[in-house]
């Protein structure tokens, strides 16, 4: 059976900073706990523009916009650093502004639950129905608006989530069930937001893949939220809630959950079943989290910078049957964190990179690019959590010395070798080997790079039912399919050598 390959990528961020103050935990909970705080006084003043987002270096790397060689190159910290002639769009997603995914969410909602102003959907409609991606499908699901009452009412006495936008109210969510806390306003609006920033990513997918939406026969979906009710918390399934708004009519669908490892899971879930012939096409899809937004801010603030968690993150990316030209996912190749593994970072390291490797035959110097917890370092480093992918940059080095792989002097040079710059959102999941998946086709296409390994990395121990740690690997690589096709001898090479072979045969009986 042939791998499976990876046909096309999207990626998206969305600014918003109306979430940011008003539903992001870290505010929330200080708002519980120490409403007068300096904090919560000084936020405002540290919110960037949106033109500011768009102009972060990572940001334009994010989409596609800045090379990662090129985001390198510029000097840290990056938070008071701007992209020249800085795009929306990129050639794998784009940044959309609050407003545009206020009224995206009001879209994906199907329960009547999100309802927002008669001012703000008549003041920004045009702006999304501007939206190239956006078919007379979808805008047709958006809603005219309610009067403020109804909004002052909903918010005031029936608990409802606020929505605002330039510090205005503009429209709530109500709870979906009077009593179930798994259906509550706070949760609904969470997984509206997932729900939303996972269709976009989808959208864009289908554009820089050029697929039928027909042709899409399964999508996983590998976000960090669960939707249910109170009889099935997690029950789902918001990959085809999302597979039902951007038109996929011929798919189905399920969730992956495990934290920050859950799409690298879910890649390894849809190879196989591409693999194995169960589907022709699936989409890996993961939306943002509104929870993670300024989730450092306190610690932003402290070292006057802006807030810097201030997008929604999003990636879907599309696994097809091998095509002959596109990377494939290489299964048999895979990195696995197992229960007997433990938590210790060589350990980890051993179970995701060098065992599987060293089983395939190959050394560290054999990848030409790790992608591991592609964090940004401008938003973990003022927290005291460092530079979190060259920290694993480090570990997997240091156990090529230890298996003679490389020189200690070596180290230096393999992280700049085979590492990348992080430049993702602390998003969850986002950040956990996905982002360069984009790139690694791009440049294995390009004939730039052979190779590469995706590193999703997780804690389980969050969820309180495990001390576990989490961890799953897989290797991208060039396509062999078309080696194989013009090395193997075709049927018409083989009659051809076989008349041959007869015609040379019969000369000699005769000349005998």
């Amino acid at each position: 059976m042939s791998n499976s390959v990876i046909k096309g990528a999207g990626y998206v961020l969305v600014h918003v900073p109306g979430m940011l103050i008003d539903h992001g935990t870290t505010q929330t909970t200080e708002r519980v706990v120490n409403p007068d705080s300096e904090y919560l006084k000084e936020l405002p003043a540290h919110i960037r523009s949106y033109e500011a987002c768009v102009a972060y270096p990572p940001n334009q790397t994010y989409i596609g916009n800045l090379p990662i060689e090129d985001l390198a190159g510029f000097e840290m910290p990056w938070a008071d650093k701007a992209v020249e002639k800085a795009s929306r769009y990129g050639q794998f997603g784009e940044i959309m502004p609050e407003a545009e995914f206020i009224l995206l969410m009001q879209i994906c909602d199907a329960f009547d639950l999100l309802h927002l102003s008669k001012g703000f959907v008549s003041a920004h409609r045009a702006e999304i129905e501007a939206h190239t991606l956006m078919t007379e499908e979808i805008l047709a699901l958006l809603k005219e608006g309610v009067d403020a009452d109804d909004i002052k009412h909903f918010v005031e006495e029936e608990g409802a989530e606020e929505i605002t936008y330039e510090d205005k109210v503009v429209g709530y969510v109500r709870r979906a069930h009077d009593v179930d806390a798994n259906l509550s306003a706070h949760v609904m609006f969470e997984n509206l937001v997932a729900k939303a920033s996972g269709v976009l990513s989808i959208l864009h997918l289908l554009k820089n893949s050029g697929i039928d939406p027909a042709e899409v026969e399964y999508v996983i979906d590998a976000s960090e939220e669960a939707c249910g009710d109170m009889n099935q918390r997690g029950g789902g399934n918001f990959a085809k809630a999302e597979a039902e708004v951007v038109g996929l009519v011929n798919a189905t669908g399920s969730d992956t959950r495990s934290f920050c490892a859950g799409p690298a899971h879910a890649m390894v879930e849809a190879a196989s079943l591409v693999k194995a012939g169960a589907y022709k096409n699936v989409v890996v899809v993961g939306g943002g989290c509104s929870a993670k937004l300024g989730m450092n801010g306190k610690d932003h603030l402290k070292k006057g910078l802006p807030i810097l968690e201030d997008c929604l993150g999003g990636f879907a990316i599309l696994i097809s049957e091998n095509d002959g030209i596109s990377p494939e996912i290489n299964l048999g190749v895979l990195g696995r964190h197992t229960v007997g593994t433990g938590a210790a970072p060589q350990k980890v390291i051993e179970s995701l990179v060098t065992n599987p490797l060293g089983a395939n035959g190959m050394k560290i110097t054999d990848v030409d690019k790790f992608s591991a917890e592609m964090q940004n370092p401008d938003i973990t480093k003022p927290a005291g959590a460092g530079d979190v992918p060259e920290s694993n940059y480090k570990m997997i080095a240091a156990l090529g010395v230890k298996l003679g792989q490389l020189e200690r002097t070596d180290i230096p040079s393999f992280i700049v070798e085979h590492g990348l710059k992080g430049f993702a959102p602390t998003q969850g999941h986002v950040p956990s080997g996905v982002p360069y998946v984009g790139y690694c086709r791009k440049s294995i296409m390009e004939g730039k790079t052979k190779n590469a390994m995706i590193i999703g990395k997780g804690s389980l121990f969050l969820g309180r039912m495990t001390n576990l740690f989490d961890g799953v690997s897989f290797l991208i690589q060039a396509n062999t399919k078309a080696e194989t096709a013009t090395s193997a001898i075709s049927e018409e090479e083989v009659k051809g050598m076989i008349a041959k072979a007869m015609k040379e045969f019969a000369a000699s009986m005769l000349s005998e």
